[in-house]
């Protein structure tokens, strides 16, 4: 950067000072130039210092500001230095200047001066050293150290200048002997993205061929070669770094279109809400990245239009003033700008989003009743029962701690019979009875009841009247039921009372005083029947003896109970019970336990223990005195009784050897009592054969210890039904016997197999193979008589003609070789037979005995002559036999 005339102006400063000094002329205001021109290059970045300004302020000191004619470009520091606000192209102010003007803040007086912005004519150069890097800017030759870095090329984003634009020119002191050429290689070059730079080989021009993005590549690092024509190297490569500088061109993004946040209602000025957050894909470290947010509009404007403010460079909201009613504005909704350049709505870009804020309910409304006095009525000694519902308003949301309500009692209950429960949908309170009331104690009640909420009050909310409320109950006189007093009652008297003895007065009173009824009294269980009372005085009195030892009796008690009714709409009736606490008296004999034992016919091991057994209760029972009687004489002399304790004897034989059977014993045992009573009781005694161990082993003990007659009705009942059962499957077997012969004689003829073609598949067959009986072609006659159709019986369509033939008749026993002959006769006979069948070959299926009247059809091919014969009674025999009847019975033809 360059400006003219800097000596001078400080000479005329410091001799205007001077004189002013001396008082020889006044000191005049202003700047020292009237104006400045500045040579730099085309982009000049943001924070660049341009140039300092001079002014002659005479005295005036912190009174005088400087303002920049174009604050969006430049801006002026109070010392008079021109700095760049943000990243620009001179060339785009098409030579506009920038006016700077000082101004006094008290008299209001202002000064200008200009500043013009010219750029040189030659490009920047960078040429090859041997051993330094030189840079040339506006034409003089600069030598650096060699460990200097080559300062970087800066190329605007979203250039408008015409394609290629020259960046650098690239040089080598070396050109002046020979032919050089050069080149660029890297991203951008030939790498990807390909074509973005070029250089002229022969210039050594650096050129970029269209607009750069700074968002999608901030910088590239090229490296510039120097070649001779034959391509051979003649200078160390050197690394070019081009730096994209950023143009504003992205607007601010917001994160979210629409931002939710809550804040309680009546939070103090300065409660945090929520953070709204805008991104800037611009480079964030300048201006064109920097973003300012602010507050457009709130809706609704309520209580205040300025009820929210927001942190301009955070996004963070916070409540600057008081008045958020939630009841009053739920939820306010604010349009949120973001604009970067730090805010310049001129040259800034800005995007808006929504920001919702929800005002959360809190306590800040108490519950309100909506009637002074409630009420109510409940019948007595009814619990669980609601008597009203109390009724409230609240303002605060519904749903929630702060809305929902808690019911109190504070006075009128003082034994605690009700309790108010919340109903959780309608808030209402609901006035419940939990102890039973008695008409006759409290007619009425006159509760006084506090609402409150779930949530404690906001501090400074205090409960208003309409939070207490009075809830008068009035209690509804029923009839009640008879109450029995003591219940239970207990009497003690000893057992054996007799009948229609008095026990004792067990009434019932009425609870309802101001009823006048009548109480009649029944019994309701007596489970012995021993008792009964006195309908209209309760007087209890035996009807049976009382016993202690009865099954009804337990642990000395015995309890009955008795009904109290009264006469009351509807009436009522209650129960008391009866405890009698019997007293043992003397009156059950001892016996003998157990009944029935068994000893050794021997006497080693030859013992029994016995156990004298009492209903009574000490000092009643024991203990007990056991003896043999004296009669029969046998029974002690046979036997001893040892009295081993109290309760207990041992029996055992006296005698060396008992016959095996069985001995009823009598044994008298004689109580403790008062009045001792004695018994005497039999003891079934079975001697029978021990073993060494003095068990017994003899048949008879099994036979004693046998089955019982239970068990023995039981086995018969099973014999006679396995005899029932084989009765039965005899009877079937027979039965199909006769079912299986039945079938045989009424088998279908057409379903004999003799009456059938047969065909064979293999050697043998004939009749042989059908399992015939063919004893009877050697003896008819030998057939049972029941088989054999009886002589003179005809069919309906037989008709008799002449005498029955004599067949021949075998032998009982015949030899086989006679089977010929027969055959031969019978063959003779049946063709001199003209009743015979007209069989052409003798199968003779059925021998139906001798005698036969049935004509023989064998006699067409028989050698003897049946031409005198009259075969027209064919004809009335039906269609079948008329040609039978037309071959023997016709003429000639």
């Amino acid at each position: 950067m360059y400006h003219s005339g800097g000596v001078m102006l400080g000479l005329l400063a410091a001799l205007q000072v001077a004189v002013q000094g001396t008082g020889a002329m006044p000191c005049q205001p202003g700047f020292t130039e009237n104006e400045y021109n500045v040579m730099t290059a085309d982009v000049i970045t943001e924070g660049q210092v341009l140039l300092k300004v001079d002014f002659v302020d005479c005295g005036r000191g912190s009174g005088l500001r400087f303002e920049s004619g174009d604050p969006a470009d430049f801006r002026i520091e109070a010392d008079g230095r021109v700095v760049a606000s943000r990243t620009l192209q001179l060339s785009d102010r098409k030579g506009r200047s920038l006016e700077i003007k000082a101004k006094d803040v008290k008299s209001q007086e202002q000064w200008l001066v200009h500043v013009n912005f010219t750029q040189p004519n030659q490009l920047p150069e960078i040429l090859f050293p041997r051993h330094s890097v030189v840079v040339k800017g506006d034409g003089s030759v600069n030598r650096v150290k060699r460990d200097w870095v080559i300062p970087p090329v800066n190329v605007l984003e979203n250039s408008r200048k015409q394609f290629p634009e020259e960046l650098v020119k690239i040089q080598s002191d070396k050109d002046k002997s020979n032919t050089l050429r050069y080149s660029v290689t890297g991203p951008g070059a030939d790498q990807n993205p390909t074509g973005l730079f070029i250089i002229d080989p022969i210039s050594g021009i650096l050129s970029v061929t269209k607009p750069l993005d700074r968002e999608h590549i901030p910088n590239f690092h090229l490296r510039a070669h120097a070649v001779d024509i034959n391509g051979n190297q003649m200078e160390n490569p050197i690394d070019i770094i081009i730096n994209v500088i950023d143009m504003n061109d992205n607007r601010p993004e917001f994160t979210h279109q629409i931002w939710n946040g809550t804040v309680d209602e009546g939070a103090k000025p300065g409660t945090f809400v929520m953070t709204v957050i805008s991104q800037d894909k611009d480079d964030p470290n300048t201006a064109n990245g920097m973003l300012r947010y602010k507050i457009l509009s709130q809706t609704p404007e309520s209580p205040s239009s300025n009820m929210f403010t927001i942190n301009n460079k955070t996004g963070k909201i916070i409540t600057v003033a008081a008045g958020l009613d939630r009841e009053k504005v739920p939820q306010y909704t604010l349009i949120i700008q973001a604009t970067d350049m730090e805010g310049n709505p001129m040259y800034g870009l800005s995007n808006t989003a929504t920001a919702v804020i929800r005002l959360l309910d809190v306590n800040d409304n108490t519950p309100e009743f909506t009637r002074e006095t409630f009420h109510g009525e409940v019948p007595e000694n009814r619990v669980n029962v609601i008597v009203t519902n109390l009724t409230v308003t609240d303002k605060d949301e519904p749903g929630t701690p702060a809305w929902n309500a808690v019911y109190r009692i504070i006075s009128g209950d003082p034994t605690g019979r009700f309790s108010i429960p919340t109903d959780p949908v309608t808030n209402e309170g609901l006035v419940t009875v939990v102890k039973p009331i008695d008409y006759e104690i409290n007619r009425s009640f006159m509760l006084t009841v506090v609402a409150d909420n779930e949530a404690p009050l906001t501090p400074g909310i205090h409960r208003t009247r309409q939070s207490t409320s009075t809830v008068s109950i009035r209690v509804i006189d029923v009839n009640e039921s008879p109450n029995f007093d003591p219940n239970p009652k207990q009497v003690k008297l000893e057992e054996g009372l007799p009948q229609w003895s008095m026990l004792t007065t067990f009434t019932a009173h009425d609870p309802d005083r101001y009823m006048q009824q009548t109480i009649r009294y029944s019994k309701l269980f007596d489970p012995a029947n021993w008792l009964e009372i006195d309908p209209n005085n309760g007087r209890i009195s035996t009807i049976a003896v009382l016993d202690r030892e009865s099954p009804y009796v337990k642990n000395n008690l015995y309890n009955a109970t008795f009904l109290a009714s009264d006469n009351g709409v509807p009436p009522a009736s209650g129960t008391g019970t009866l405890q009698i606490n019997l007293l043992d008296i003397n009156d059950n004999a001892p016996r003998v336990f157990p009944q029935e034992a068994e000893v050794c016919e021997r006497p080693e091991p030859n013992a029994i223990n016995i156990t004298a057994v009492d209903g009574d209760l000490n000092p009643n029972a024991g203990p007990y005195a056991f003896e043999l009687p004296n009669r029969p004489s046998d029974i002690r002399r046979n036997w001893t009784l040892t009295r081993i304790s109290g309760d207990h004897a041992q029996l055992s034989l006296k005698i060396s050897y008992l016959e095996s059977g069985i001995y009823e014993l009598p044994i008298s045992i004689t109580d403790s009592g008062n009045l001792p009573m004695s018994n005497t009781t039999y003891l079934r005694i079975k001697v029978c054969q021990c073993d060494h161990h003095g068990d017994c082993v003899d048949m008879e003990r099994i036979m004693a210890a046998g089955l019982g007659t239970g068990a023995i009705i039981a086995i018969l009942i099973c014999i006679i039904i396995l005899l029932v059962l084989v009765l039965m499957f005899v009877m079937w077997m027979k039965r199909r016997d006769k079912e299986r012969q039945a079938k045989q004689l009424l088998i279908d003829p057409e379903d004999d197999v003799r009456d059938n073609i047969l065909k064979y598949d293999e050697e043998g067959g004939g009749e042989e193979d059908q399992d015939y009986d063919l004893s009877q072609l050697q003896q008819p006659d030998t057939l049972e008589p029941d088989m054999i159709k009886p002589v003179g019986i005809r069919r309906l369509d037989e008709r008799p003609m002449h005498s029955e033939p004599n067949y021949p008749i075998r032998s009982g026993a015949p030899h086989p070789g006679d089977i010929g002959e027969f055959i031969h006769e019978g063959l003779k006979a049946a063709d001199t037979d003209p009743t015979a069948p007209p069989y052409d070959s003798l199968l003779v299926f059925d021998y139906e005995g001798s005698g036969s009247t049935a004509g023989s059809l064998s006699s067409l091919h028989s050698s003897s002559s049946g031409g005198d014969q009259d075969y027209d009674y064919l004809n009335d025999w039906g269609p079948r036999f008329r040609k039978l009847a037309d071959m023997y019975g016709g003429n000639d033809d």
